[in-house]
């Protein structure tokens, strides 16, 4: 049987299907535009189907057949300007839906993030765990952090008492090859920042992974970690500048290591469509962690290389201008 995989072109999505596809798995690619199919066209194992997380009709012939299920579709609050119907409502009422088709399902992996872990207010270093939980997010303050969170709560009081497996996934920002021109948004905007933005950076710390560890992740969870667990999957925070050296050193370019004072990051917000003052109020100088405990161990994950994850990422960004 297939395993359907949601929101499959995806930046996460897609390495899921790949990774699956390589392990031999038939794969059942749901998404909301099939345009986007052709991130799959060199595969011989894999089925696009068009689905939409509020069309529950469209949803139950996705399923349909499926014993697994990989839960990715979601939306990000990047560039958001309805956050409850861009953000909020897909992931919550998402999720829903989506349960209210997968009676005969009988393993799920869900894409949750650390954001359903992190508080909304936090001291300045403070190291979460997968105990942790958000509880201080809202419709509109920290809309993100609160559709994780609620997302997950939702497909967890969904699944109790039912005979099934159920895994959440928790990524903290996820870089790595795109392997389409619409991943060059959302999380790797911050990396796209060093290939076309500005010559200086924020003083803003990044906790990231590598997104071909968070689909080994989702693919091993299938059958490897306890039921019902969370695994953050994380590998490294660093600060802007420290990125931009890193990338330096390891690439023949320079690349922006000058840090903006506080203040004209500030006046930039005024004209940044992507930042306010309210945002880099609680970003600039502020950094967490994540104690991703045996994570890593238990789903069997070696784990790409920092520097491996940065390069990548950059040159498949160069590569698509």
């Amino acid at each position: 049987m297939a395993v359907l995989v949601t929101g499959s072109s995806g930046f996460i999505g897609a390495h899921v299907v790949r990774e699956l596809s390589s392990r031999g798995y038939s794969v059942r690619a749901g998404m909301r535009n099939l345009d986007y199919s052709n991130i799959f066209s060199d595969l011989d194992n894999v089925e696009c189907v068009k689905m939409d997380l509020f069309d529950v009709d469209s949803l139950r012939k996705a399923v349909e057949g499926c014993d697994d299920v990989i839960h990715c579709a979601a939306a990000l609050y990047v560039g958001a300007k309805d956050v409850k119907k861009e953000v909020v409502d897909p992931s919550v009422i998402g999720v829903q839906n989506l349960c209210a088709v997968m009676d005969n399902v009988k393993r799920i992996i869900h894409t949750s993030s650390v954001a359903a872990i992190r508080s909304s207010k936090y001291e300045n270093g403070k190291i979460f765990t997968d105990r942790d939980w958000c509880e201080d997010a809202g419709p509109t303050y920290n809309p993100y952090g609160f559709a994780k969170a609620e997302a997950e709560r939702n497909i967890r009081s969904w699944a109790e008492g039912r005979d099934l497996r159920l895994v959440t996934i928790h990524p903290s920002i996820v870089f790595g090859p795109i392997l389409h021109e619409r991943h060059k948004d959302g999380s790797m905007s911050y990396l796209k920042h060093f290939v076309s933005g500005p010559p200086f950076i924020l003083d803003i710390h990044i906790n990231f992974v590598d997104v071909r560890d968070v689909a080994a992740a989702h693919v091993n969870a299938l059958e490897m970690g306890e039921d019902r667990a969370r695994y953050i999957i994380h590998k490294k925070g660093m600060w802007m500048k420290e990125i931009g050296q890193s990338l330096t050193d390891a690439l023949p370019k320079k690349y922006a290591t000058r840090r903006l004072p506080r203040l004209f990051a500030y006046v930039l917000a005024f004209f940044h469509p992507k930042l306010s003052i309210k945002r880099l109020k609680g970003t600039l100088g502020m950094y967490v962690d994540y104690d991703v405990g045996d994570s890593f161990e238990t789903l069997s994950i070696e784990g790409h290389d920092v520097i491996e994850t940065l390069v990548d990422s950059v040159n498949s960004l160069q590569a698509q201008d």
